[in-house]
């Protein structure tokens, strides 16, 4: 229960006392019709306000009851702004005798964290290089322009075709990489002009919805790897993944498809659906349940994404589908981070390739930095990783892509076990 502050010598002090509440009180209010969070030790009521939440109401839900300090300054990257809009819903803070973490987190690792973000705002590494991001953009335009020119100049025979349908893809896959630098608000200082630009790349040159991604992509940060709570690994049946829902699963007798053998269906079904079925489906009904005709406007000039669909789903998955996949345990924003992602070697292909997504640690950890300086903090991270025992995971791209179909074949076996023997 909430506690009044002392009336003493220092009531003077302060005109109106502040309430303060047990951990075990906060943690009663994680309900979707009842949602407290905490930021900086200090308690708000988000229950009615989470509706207006421009990230969504889910992503700040999944914090409800919890401490939100960490995820909160990764994700905004003004925070004298978006504190205006705390103020109100301020209810109360931390009891004195309460630690600063929820649920038995590891506060020394959030100590260590918040000092090496520190740091990697002294050593400006969330400055960004608008030439770099200029170059991206030009690259892509010349693609697309290289693309048509084949088409116009060569005709429409097999060989032009297949090259337009190459270079279409490249510019494709780019354009997705380009857009998500804008949704994490990672290249200008004001977030109105990252929103406006993020429309017009993720509109006019991906046919998708920045609402839709926003909302989304958003709860796969928050909460990497989590059911429930991570869209990402809500595979529809389709798959099963980790070590915990294929025994699940195996345990109820559920069969919607043959998941032994999912590391072999895998091909069929995840590279060459995922975008053009799926992703597509839920950005067409998001956009006209939820009234965005702006975003539908844009997308409207897009033409072709089946190829790219390929790119997107192999660099995508080989950072997070081999890692844990679990239920959630409430740790601390750096362990929760590292636990649900993996990097892949540094190179100029491999961050071209996978638009800098080769540092998918670094990314999750500082959503808001700007992707030409994630391997500037790398080093930091290995070190705070290696002090706390933490295993930091790094590995040559063909190892990364070829570990998604092993972790298909084990969580498929761990079905089957499950399934016939439990």
């Amino acid at each position: 229960m909430g506690k009044g502050g002392n009336q003493g010598e220092g009531a003077a002090e302060r005109e109106v006392s502040v309430p303060t509440f047990s951990w075990e009180e906060i943690q009663k209010h994680n309900l979707r019709t009842d949602r407290w969070l905490v930021i900086d030790r200090k308690v708000y009521n988000i229950t009615k306000w989470s509706i207006q939440h421009p990230g969504g109401q889910r992503v700040i839900g999944h914090y409800a009851g919890e401490d939100a300090t960490d995820a909160f300054r990764a994700f905004h990257p003004d925070l004298e702004f978006v504190g205006k809009f705390l103020k109100p819903l301020l209810i109360g803070e931390l009891a004195p005798e309460e630690p600063s973490q929820d649920h038995g987190k590891n506060s020394k690792i959030t100590e260590d964290f918040r000092a090496l973000r520190k740091t990697a705002e002294d050593m400006n590494l969330f400055k960004t290089n608008h030439v770099f991001f200029l170059l991206l953009l030009a690259h892509i335009i010349a693609l697309e322009s290289i693309a048509w020119f084949t088409v116009f100049y060569f005709g429409n025979g097999w060989i032009p075709t297949l090259i337009t349908a190459f270079v279409l893809a490249t510019s494709q896959a780019q354009a997705g990489w380009l857009q998500h630098d804008y949704g994490h608000l990672s290249v200008y200082r004001k977030p109105k002009w990252n929103h406006l630009v993020h429309k017009f790349v993720i509109g006019h040159l991906k046919g998708a919805s920045a609402n839709w991604w926003n909302h989304r992509h958003f709860q796969h940060h928050a909460k990497p790897n989590i059911f429930h709570k991570d869209p990402d690994v809500n595979m529809l049946h389709v798959f099963v993944l980790g070590e915990w829902q294929p025994i699940e699963y195996g345990k109820k007798k559920l069969k919607y498809l043959p998941y032994n053998h999912q590391h072999e269906y895998f091909f069929l079904i995840g590279p060459p659906l995922l975008i053009p079925m799926y992703f597509q489906y839920q950005i067409i009904m998001t956009m006209i349940v939820h009234k965005n005709w702006v975003d539908l406007a844009w997308a409207v000039s897009y033409y072709i994404r089946f190829l790219e669909s390929h790119w997107f789903v192999w660099v995508t998955q080989m950072n997070h589908i081999v890692m844990e996949i679990d239920q959630e345990a409430y740790r601390d924003w750096f362990s929760s981070q590292l636990t649900a992602t993996c990097n892949v070697e540094q190179s100029f292909f491999n961050d071209w390739f996978s638009g800098h997504l080769n540092f998918q640690i670094e990314h999750h950890l500082f959503p808001t930095m700007p992707r030409h300086n994630l391997h500037k903090i790398a080093p930091l991270v290995k070190s705070l990783c290696a002090k706390h025992g933490i295993e930091y995971q790094e590995k040559p791209l063909l190892r990364a892509l070829l570990d998604i179909i092993r972790s298909l074949k084990k969580s498929g076996k761990l079905w089957l076990d499950a399934y016939l023997h439990k």
